[in-house]
């Protein structure tokens, strides 16, 4: 009768169970779980592609692919950038986490396990052969069920938080690697422009030396030109210094080791456009479609779910519902033994004298103030950031412009009718020298205030969708 009973009470958990089940969104339980909107959304931002991957094979397949893009070959600007989005391993993991994020609504979606408890008393009495009695419970917590939809409501908040921080990171390694680039191509510019000189630097001071054996130039005028050429010399091994290291800076951000390494870029930045148009209303443009500012909402949201989970489990924070069964065997007093099975519910709860919650719900609105001030604060950087990189896109295409079109031409004309007067007297020939040196400093500035545009427009577009970087040009570092 007692082994009858007792499992007929173990048989009822399964009915229990089954009546607890929630049945999970596929968006939390497929593998790409929340990525589909993360590559869109990028996609959409830069039109590049983006991938996810979860296994060896698919590792090996995207080394293979971007090993075909890079592979001794010059890249441009979006290849580095498309190469970056496929290659960089810290993407990869920004992936993860929103994967992970899946799992927690997933989590919190499952009803929490019951605990079954069963026992046995009185073992070896006497009068009883066996046992004395036996006891089994069933405890369920009701506070789960009960606030289980304000707890998925509030992970699926944060699991679209994560999608969109991925976005973000996504848009700041964009950014990097098409700044990166800019500056490693920027450096090897100026290196062959530097090279070029050198030669006639190099010319200079032979000839120099020449004049000086024959007695037509003194050790002043001999020294100065050498000064020139050793100057110079020093100029483009630390050119040479600076694009290695601008260039391993971008290999880094493309996560290329081993012979993907070998690989070229250009010897000179793109020409400047012909004319650029000026975006009407960029702050609104920026509040649209910054992602950034889009997870900060999302977090005021989820301070908001939290707060009102708070409240609703404010008074209340342990309640567990406790059924089960006792099986008692008693001596008949002639060597026998009867059984008695009863029926047991008991409820369990914190009673809230000493902690009522309220110190709790004072935190939550506390922090849904600070959400909401940072929100606030945010909306004004960005607001400040578009306006500035509308700004510096179009002030430094008017210096580059100028620079293009004006300085270095007349600096040209010069060196050129310098060029046509000589008449192979020395003074003419260093006068010349002189306006070569100027004709240097104007080309170097020139391709300065190319790189400052190309970087201006990169900014922009970090400034309208977010992702933007601390990566700074190197005369500001120093």
């Amino acid at each position: 009768m007692k082994i009858i009973s007792s499992k007929r009470s173990l048989l009822m958990i399964p009915f229990v169970l089954a009546a607890c089940s929630t049945t999970v969104a596929d968006k939390y339980t497929a593998p790409n779980a929340g990525f589909g909107a993360v590559s869109d959304a990028a996609n959409k931002a830069i039109g590049k592609e983006t991938v996810w991957a979860q296994s060896q094979q698919q590792s090996r397949d995207l080394s293979k692919r971007v090993h075909g893009l890079v592979y001794r070959k010059t890249i441009s600007a979006e290849t580095a950038v498309q190469v970056a989005l496929l290659n960089n391993k810290g993407l990869q993991a920004a992936y993860a986490e929103v994967g992970i994020s899946a799992t927690e609504v997933w989590q919190e979606a499952l009803p929490e396990n019951p605990v079954i408890s069963l026992g046995i008393f009185g073992l070896g009495a006497p009068e009883l052969g066996v046992f004395r009695s036996i006891e089994g419970t069933l405890a369920t917590n009701l506070l789960d069920a009960r606030t289980r939809k304000q707890r998925v409501a509030l992970a699926d908040v944060q699991f679209q938080q994560a999608q969109l921080s991925a976005v973000t990171e996504t848009l700041r390694l964009a950014a990097e690697t098409r700044q990166a680039w800019i500056m490693a191509v920027s450096a090897f510019e100026a290196l062959d422009n530097l090279k070029q000189v050198t030669h006639t630097a190099d010319a200079s001071s032979k000839l120099a030396q020449n004049l000086g054996e024959a007695g037509s130039l003194d050790k002043g005028g001999q020294a100065r030109e050498h000064a020139f050429y050793a100057e110079l010399a020093g100029k483009a091994a630390k050119a040479r210094l600076e694009a290695q290291a601008a260039k391993e800076q971008l290999t880094r951000l493309m996560g290329l080791w081993g012979t993907d390494v070998d690989y070229y870029v250009p010897n000179a930045l793109p020409r400047l456009p012909n004319s650029i148009s000026r975006r009407k209303s960029i702050e609104t443009i920026a509040l649209q479609n910054r992602f950034d500012l889009k997870v900060a909402k999302l977090g005021l949201e989820a301070t908001a779910k939290a707060f009102g989970m708070t409240d609703a489990s404010r008074y209340v924070t342990d309640l567990e519902l406790i059924a089960g069964f006792e099986t008692e065997r008693e001596s008949d007093g002639a060597g026998g033994a009867a059984s008695d099975t009863t029926p047991q519910l008991e409820l369990e709860f914190a009673i809230p004298i000493f902690d009522t919650g309220q110190a709790r719900l004072r935190k939550a609105e506390l922090s849904y103030l600070r959400a909401a001030n940072v929100l606030a604060e945010m909306a004004v950087g960005v607001r400040s950031e578009a306006r500035g990189a509308e700004a510096a896109y179009h002030g430094s295409y008017e210096i580059a412009r100028h620079y293009r079109d004006t300085v270095v031409p007349l600096r040209k004309v010069v060196e050129e009718a310098a060029l046509l007067s000589n008449n192979g007297m020395i003074t003419n020939t260093f006068e010349l020298l002189d306006d070569t040196r100027e004709t240097l400093d104007a080309s170097l500035e020139a391709g300065d205030a190319k790189r400052d545009f190309w970087l201006a427009k990169a900014n922009l577009t970090a400034a309208i969708y977010g992702g933007a970087t601390s990566l700074n040009r190197s005369d500001d570092a120093e």
